[in-house]
């Protein structure tokens, strides 16, 4: 029962947020010596039954695996793995699906990027915001990475007026 209780903390994966669903999801399999049969090592089924039970034991971990994936996605994204034989096939329709270049996407990042402002928002709030808004840009194009120093710079370019002394100061 534990296992769900730390499956159930993860947020469902929806069209937005893949890259920090695919990480936990990642976490929580390695954790949990599931890895290998979605990315490793065991990714294809034994041919036979042998002595130590290892087929039986591969089919235990798949089906595991299969259980936490198809219990952490939204119900429109399940019919992309619905019919999936393997964690394998799964997890690379995934990739597959939410890794590719999305230009209209990677316009709407950059757009929100050039508006945000801290407005109501906490600091660590705001700090988190364009962190994260900088990090899916570069995600979703190698090229476009943004720099420390860029990131600066927008950062103070939105902060409230109230800040703009200490800024100046610094």
């Amino acid at each position: 029962m534990g296992d769900l209780q730390v499956i159930g903390g993860i947020k469902k994966l929806n069209n937005q947020n893949y890259n920090t669903w695919s990480t936990c999801m990642m976490s929580y399999m390695q954790g949990q010596d599931l890895w290998k049969v979605v990315n490793g090592s065991e990714i294809t089924q034994p041919e036979a039954e042998d002595v130590n039970g290892i087929l039986q034991k591969w089919k235990i971990k798949t089906g595991k695996v299969m259980f936490a994936l198809k219990t952490t996605i939204e119900e429109d994204v399940l019919e992309h793995i619905r019919d999936a034989k393997t964690p394998y096939e799964a997890w690379n329709t995934f990739t597959k699906l939410f890794s590719k270049k999305n230009d209209t996407r990677l316009q709407l990042l950059e757009s929100k990027l050039l508006s945000v402002a801290q407005r109501d928002l906490t600091i660590a709030q705001y700090f988190h915001k364009v962190k994260t808004l900088c990090r899916e840009i570069s995600e979703l194009d190698l090229e476009a990475l943004i720099g420390e120093t860029r990131m600066k710079r927008i950062i103070i370019h939105g902060l409230r007026p109230e800040f703009r002394g200490f800024v100046a100061a610094v």
